[in-house]
């Protein structure tokens, strides 16, 4: 199971990312969990200075915009 993780405050960025993913996962028909990080500490562990983030089992692929659809799915594969 992938560890699709959202990191962000709530914005709507994040929000979309939230959604965009959500539907990459299910388009590639993933076993996955979606986790929100919300806290901004918990964020800056990372190493994420901008929001919003994506991490896929804990490794940061990409932070300070929402990418499209076929590039998170590159991403969380």
């Amino acid at each position: 199971m992938k560890k699709l993780q959202i990191l962000g405050t709530g914005c709507p960025k994040c929000r979309e990312l939230t959604v965009r993913t959500e539907q990459a996962a299910k388009e590639l028909e993933m076993d996955y969990e979606i986790v929100k990080v919300e806290k901004i500490p918990d964020i800056m562990s990372f190493g994420v200075m901008h929001t919003p983030a994506l991490a896929v089992d804990g490794v940061v692929k990409v932070f300070g915009k929402v990418p499209r659809l076929d590039e998170i799915k590159e991403m969380i594969q």
